[in-house]
């Protein structure tokens, strides 16, 4: 039988391989190796790093507990109404947005480290104007920049860590950065049952005072300081997350051969190039979906939504529930993505994601909801003879709901988005398409955020589109390459590769 030489490099790996008679086998070297390592100061220099997402889980929902109890603020300065409140809740993305945008330079200019580092100095006068705010315009100045904050944090902290990872650890430490924020949202809505709203924008200084304090006795990433000229830097930053007594002579050398390969500055007309193109369109194009699954107005206004639909719970309790789902969720994903693959992982996300935002939306549409000016009971269409009782029983539908989408994004399209744009860009892209990517994630969740309140044809309207996106997150699944044990040379050569058309080479992969 003639031999496949067609099967891609991300593809299964043969069970025998044929060598020549005393050649060794590259990948059992590289397998050797990474069964050395040792990891405590990876998972140190982790760590510190994603205490800046920890931050930004924080600030993002930070208006759920802050928004019910500004509408009843007797500070007419303060108080909020329906279109202050929903600028309240999406001006937060235009900072993200714009946190983006700067990365793309403070990344390949001062480096990942240090562009993380810089994000605590807004993020410390924004939680200063929310926390001594007297007036909305503070209010809303201290989101924009707590947003710009995350922006940079958000394009900056998951190729930090791919890249001072290796192909063992990366899957799960790729998740972290996902994790710590599902945590410091937690926090926040944890936080909300015992503190008013101005104490909650003090205790979000905390995490980033420390985050700056763990970063600055970590190395900055090799790859990035090898492509600066600082290969002594670069090399010792290595020997200190890898160990002393390994030989990371090995995988240096390998990281600066590819570095070598990439040393002159990406330029528009390498763009077109395939082996560019292709991860670039992945990346943006998860970005760009996962956004418009409804994500961030879910958690932006979880207290308003179970607010109107009535939720057998208090709203401010369901919030701290739905905290603890998608914590625990999003820690099965990180233990799961290096065993199962990141590609079956999307899959079961997006069918979660489907099936709890098309059962919102049914319930939202014929069951009567909650009004927020009074006790009574709002009835929609012609299910006004639903009994009272009846209609109680039901109300746990929108807290279980919520959480299977939670359950379902916190496995898939949350964490691996992330670690999909880290994995799978070259490195003379890595810095500037990240931030890329986090502006196009953040203005198209800053429109889904300021319209989803104000959406005139029902609640029920945005859960049953992004039950719609969610069937095209299913599809786009089969698009995305598996890099589950790859090493980021491996991926970047696969792509070089083009043997095949991009559809063709996965499908050639059952």
């Amino acid at each position: 039988m003639e031999p496949n030489i067609h099967k891609p490099l991300l593809g299964e790996e043969p069970e025998m391989d044929y060598q020549t008679l005393g050649e060794p086998d590259p990948r059992q070297i590289e397998k050797e190796y990474y069964s050395t390592l040792k990891n405590r100061r990876l998972f140190l220099a982790a760590f510190a790093a994603v205490l800046g997402n920890f931050n930004f889980g924080f600030a993002l929902v930070y208006t759920s507990p802050v928004i019910p109890a500004l509408e009843k603020s007797p500070n007419l300065d303060l108080k909020l109404n329906e279109d202050t409140a929903s600028w309240f809740g999406s001006v937060f993305m235009l900072g993200v947005a714009a946190g983006g945008l700067g990365t793309m330079y403070f990344n390949d200019r001062l480096g990942r480290k240090l562009s993380i580092m810089l994000s605590s100095v807004p993020s410390v006068f924004g939680y200063l104007f929310m926390a001594g705010a007297q007036g909305i315009w503070m209010l809303l100045v201290g989101r924009v920049l707590t947003g710009f904050a995350g922006g940079v944090t958000s394009a900056s902290i998951p190729v930090y860590i791919s890249e001072i990872c290796h192909p063992r650890v990366r899957g799960a430490l790729g998740s972290c950065p996902q994790i710590m924020a599902v945590l410091g949202a937690l926090f926040l809505y944890a936080l909300g049952l015992i503190l008013p709203w101005r104490w909650l924008a003090v205790a979000g200084e905390v995490p980033v005072v420390l985050m700056v304090i763990f970063l600055y006795f970590m190395p900055d990433s090799p790859r990035f300081l090898i492509s600066k000229g600082k290969e002594d830097e670069a090399l010792d930053a290595l020997k200190w997350l890898r160990g002393e007594d390994v030989d990371y002579w090995w995988e240096y050398e390998r990281i600066k051969e590819s570095v070598q390969e990439q040393s002159e500055p990406i330029s528009w007309a390498e763009i077109k190039k395939p082996y560019i193109r292709k991860p670039i369109t992945i990346t943006l194009l998860m970005r760009f979906l996962q956004q418009l699954s409804g994500v961030t107005p879910i958690l932006v206004y979880l207290e308003v939504i179970f607010g109107q639909t009535a939720v057998i719970l208090p709203p401010k309790y369901d919030t701290v529930i739905v905290g603890a789902v998608r914590l625990v969720s999003v820690l099965v994903a990180a233990f799961s993505v290096d065993k199962v693959g990141r590609r079956l992982l999307l899959c079961i996300s997006a069918i979660l994601m489907f099936f709890a935002n098309l059962t919102l939306g049914l319930y939202i549409h014929f069951v009567p909801l909650h009004s927020n000016n009074s006790s009574t009971v709002m009835v929609n269409g012609s299910h006004e003879g639903l009994s009272s009782h009846l209609t109680n029983g039901i109300t746990v539908i929108p807290l279980i709901a919520t959480m299977f989408f939670i359950i379902g994004y916190a496995m898939g399209w949350g964490p691996i988005t992330w670690l999909l744009m880290a994995e799978v860009l070259p490195l003379k892209t890595r810095g500037v398409v990240s931030g890329l990517c986090v502006l196009a994630s953040w203005l198209t969740a800053f429109a889904m955020t300021k319209a989803f309140l104000l959406v005139k044809y029902g609640l029920e309207a945005p859960f049953f589109f992004f039950s719609v996106i969610c069937v095209v997150n299913l599809i786009f699944t089969y698009l995305i390459p598996e890099t589950r044990g790859r090493s980021l040379e491996r991926i970047e050569s696969y792509f070089r590769t083009g043997r095949k058309s991009f559809l063709e080479s996965f499908r050639g992969r059952r």
